[in-house]
């Protein structure tokens, strides 16, 4: 169960020990796998034999996935320009969280029921990672979850969709204050180790490793989709990027060995473009968007990726990491600007107005809705001159549905269709519990914790 928690007790997050290798042939014998097959030959190069077994482990990936509203999970639209849109939100919360989340609350229970305990997880989120983890554990006995979200920050959908869970082993919190706040008081609740064991806690934000091991499986889909017949050539992956948690899965997908090229889309939260063209790092005030599950100063997989790109050097990335936890700005070793460069060929800013564009374009051209954070995708590619991307060898992952941005639609000039299940998540009954300004919101969750220790 090593994925299933997300850090150790010294702050680091967990990560594996190898990285397992895809051959090409691996790749040809693959090419007209569904996504559900592909997954099953893919997710036991991490998870032992001895930890599930083969069988187990298969019939659980196919339950997982039998939840989704595409018989494809994840089908693709061709745009007018060519390029291709992998859409990642036909699950239950409508957005790509699903495809990696609605396996690893089944993982856990697994796991979980195994040992005859139950776990508390933990989660903060600026958009989708909360209605998805609701989406994967709910009913579940034996796991509890705390979902934490910043007031106004994000969708009346995204909102609704998370405070209309009213299942006893689910508990949300409007809190008044950032992404980044929550976060900040999360992380020093699971450095205590100590409580942190105690309560039997997890994590599955972006930080849980489970999340990054499955969500490899769509960048292997993506270019079998895409590639030539015999495998030979490069796919660009354009990746709408917040905490990079999906950043981080294409680095590893590459360096099992698949040519895939990354480029990193982001709003105008912009600390992971600008670490990438100058090689700073730094915080400034979180910026309010029309995209605002990428709403993040702080990209917390960053140390992952650091660590996959430096060959596991974890002396080098624990040092950086306490350079920027002390001081909020950090410059990079040369050598790992460079190595970070080699997985990532190019990144861009998307302003609020960028994306309104890019949403009207897909609308006049294709008579398709597409949501803000795909439309950053799309803003990458339109601005990147032509000889470098090839619009049948590029795919923007579509993180997800529109159906949860009308304020976006709308502030694009562009009027907001009625979609039967947003018309009928609007009529559920809704329970939500609050951490007010002023409050000690470390705290309020430690108590929470201990109270669903002390359920029987």
């Amino acid at each position: 169960s090593s994925g299933i928690n997300a850090e150790y007790g010294d702050g680091g997050l967990v990560m594996p020990e190898q990285i397992p290798h895809i051959s090409h042939s691996d790749l040809v014998q693959w090419k007209h796998l569904s996504y559900t097959e592909l997954a099953k030959k893919i997710v036991p190069h991490f998870i032992d034999e001895c930890e599930i077994p083969a069988a187990d482990l298969a019939a659980l990936i196919d339950d997982s996935f039998s939840k989704f509203t595409h018989p494809e999970v994840l089908p693709v639209k061709v745009l007018d320009t060519g390029v291709r849109i992998l859409e990642m939100f036909h699950g239950r919360s409508w957005s790509f969280k699903d495809v990696a989340l609605s396996c690893v609350g089944r993982l856990l229970e697994h796991f979980v029921a195994q040992e005859n305990k139950r776990v508390t997880l933990v989660v903060s989120t600026t958009g989708d990672t909360g209605s998805a983890a609701i989406e994967s554990v709910r009913g579940l006995s034996s796991v509890h979850l705390i979902t934490m979200f910043p007031e106004g920050m994000v969708s009346g959908v995204q909102e609704k969709l998370m405070t209309s869970a009213l299942d006893p082993n689910v508990h949300v919190y409007r809190v008044q204050g950032t992404g980044d706040d929550i976060d900040k008081f999360m992380k020093r609740v699971f450095v205590d180790a100590e409580f942190a064991k105690t309560h039997n806690l997890g994590s599955v934000n972006s930080i849980n490793w489970a999340r990054i091991m499955l969500q490899v499986v769509h960048y292997f889909y993506s270019y079998l989709q895409f590639c030539d017949p015999e495998c030979g050539d490069q796919v660009d992956v354009i990746i709408p990027t917040g905490g990079c948690g999906n950043l981080t899965a294409g680095i590893l997908a590459r360096m099992m060995g698949l040519p895939v090229r990354l480029r990193c889309a982001v709003n105008a939260n912009d600390v992971v473009h600008r670490m990438l063209q100058s090689g700073e790092m730094s915080v400034s005030e979180c910026l309010l968007t029309i995209a605002p599950a990428m709403d993040i100063q702080v990209p917390y997989n960053m140390e992952r990726i650091w660590y996959l790109v430096t060959n596991m050097n974890t002396t080098l990335v624990s040092d950086l990491m306490k350079q920027f936890e002390q001081a909020h700005t950090l410059t990079l070793p040369p050598t790992l600007l460079s190595q970070l460069s080699s997985h990532i060929l190019s990144s861009l800013s998307a302003t609020d107005e960028d994306i309104r564009k890019c949403i009207r374009k897909v609308w006049q051209e294709d008579n398709y809705l597409i949501c803000p954070h795909t439309a950053t995708g799309l803003h990458l590619f339109l601005e990147q001159p032509s000889t470098n991307l090839h619009p049948s060898k590029t795919v923007i992952l579509a993180t997800a549905s529109v159906m949860k941005f009308e304020e976006a639609v709308v502030s694009a000039g562009l009027s907001f269709p009625e979609f039967r299940e947003v018309v009928e998540l609007e009529g559920r009954e809704t329970r939500c519990g609050l951490m007010a300004k002023g409050q000690d919101w470390e705290q309020v969750l430690r108590d929470k914790i201990c109270e669903i220790s002390n359920l029987a």
